[in-house]
């Protein structure tokens, strides 16, 4: 249909509404004329199919606010055809073909040329997002998004600090390749009668609101197939499997949700494809742990050590190992950090190690070493730790 047809065309008549009509009564008065003249309920009847096929025109454009707002814009400013002049230009209105505006007219000088400061190639190019929407009658079902799928994917403690690619493979619905996504083994599937191809059902909630559910009859999709496809059962959806290799980022904790857009199941009739979601489980390392961005460690020393102080030798995740001093008097349990050498953030940089120190007793002593010890424990007898503690408790 030209456009010349459509602005000449009154939709709010065809629906029998005022122009100034409620989406809520534009959309009652659609569905009343819908069930009306369906070809369905009008078998063989001619005049009922051509009625039904110029109030789905009228819907597709009064039911969609931007429409409604370019259609009448169109119309408040050709007219039924005839092109409204402003002020100053002579009053009343003349009419011209349309044709000349919409394209019709030859390029360049002359006698129905654009001429110099022209139209050029019509005014149809500034209407064409409005009107070239299909052939009359046409009922547009909506592209409807895929599927989003959840995995899941266990990595070693190193892969999960520094990073990896792991191939994932999943199983998904998809676009039935035997009917071509259409559910009708012929591929000729039909608009569902009950949500005019919408794919959705209204629901009165009462207070004047309306909610939408999915069409129970055609599950959301729009269309019912005649003759349902064997290897899909007419769903238009079919399993199929595929291997991608996903990138997992550095730094990952376990049981960390990973959202990637775009990368679950294939949509439908041009839709976007769904995300996947993938879950990390992380493996427990033998040496080291986590604590936010930070590694930790324990690293076991003598009591000598601890107590005249010394430098100790700590091992690094893939790494060179580092020298950490250890002060005189260092206490059991005490936490020292080595800088740079944990897990990496997301801005690239690393988080530290965090080196907690255990003081190691030894479980059998030689001769030399246990008399070394009963002569420190006389030097030290006069010495009791546990006296601040009695004090505390008595004060208490």
């Amino acid at each position: 249909m030209s456009t010349k047809d459509f602005i000449e065309k009154d939709f709010y008549k065809v629906l029998g509404v005022p122009k100034d009509a409620t989406e809520a009564e534009i959309k009652k008065a659609y569905r009343k004329l819908a069930r009306e003249f369906h070809p369905d309920a009008n078998k063989g009847n001619a005049r009922a199919e051509e009625r039904f096929k110029e109030i789905s025109e009228a819907n597709d454009v009064l039911g969609d606010p931007k429409k409604r707002k370019e259609y009448d814009e169109a119309r408040a400013l050709f007219g039924n055809g005839g092109f409204r002049p402003g002020p100053g230009a002579g009053g009343g209105s003349f009419n011209f073909d349309l044709g000349d505006l919409f394209g019709g007219a030859p390029q360049g000088g002359g006698p129905g040329g654009s001429g110099a400061g022209g139209f050029g190639g019509g005014i149809g190019d500034v209407f064409g997002g409005l009107f070239n929407r299909g052939g009359a009658g046409t009922t547009r079902t909506q592209p409807r998004r895929g599927q989003d799928i959840d995995t899941e994917v266990t990595l070693s403690f190193t892969e999960a600090v520094d990073g990896a690619t792991v191939p994932l493979r999943m199983t998904s619905q998809s676009p039935c390749k035997a009917c071509s996504g259409t559910g009708d083994k012929n591929g000729t599937p039909r608009v569902c009668p009950t949500c005019v191809g919408t794919g959705q059902v209204a629901r009165g909630s009462g207070g004047g609101f309306s909610l939408t559910d999915p069409c129970p009859d055609c599950k959301g999709r729009g269309l019912i197939a005649e003759h349902a496809c064997l290897v899909c059962s007419g769903s238009g959806r079919a399993k199929s499997s595929r291997t991608m290799q996903v990138r997992i980022p550095a730094g990952v904790a376990d049981n960390q949700r990973i959202r990637l857009r775009g990368k679950g199941a294939p949509g439908e009739r041009g839709g976007p494809a769904g995300d996947l979601y993938v879950t990390v489980h992380v493996d427990a390392h033998p040496v080291f742990g986590r604590k936010d961005d930070n590694l930790t460690v324990t690293v076991p020393v003598t009591f000598v050590e601890a107590a005249l102080g010394g430098e100790v030798r700590v091992p690094t995740l893939g790494g060179p190992s580092v020298t950490l001093k250890l002060p005189p008097g260092t206490p059991n349990g005490r936490t020292m950090r080595a800088r740079g050498k944990g897990a990496v953030r997301k801005d690239g940089t690393r988080g530290d190690l965090l080196v907690t120190v255990e003081v190691s007793v030894p479980t059998e002593l030689t001769g030399k070493a246990r008399d070394a010890l009963e002569a420190y424990r006389e030097a030290t007898a006069d010495e009791n730790p546990r006296d601040e503690l009695f004090e505390a408790a008595k004060g208490a």
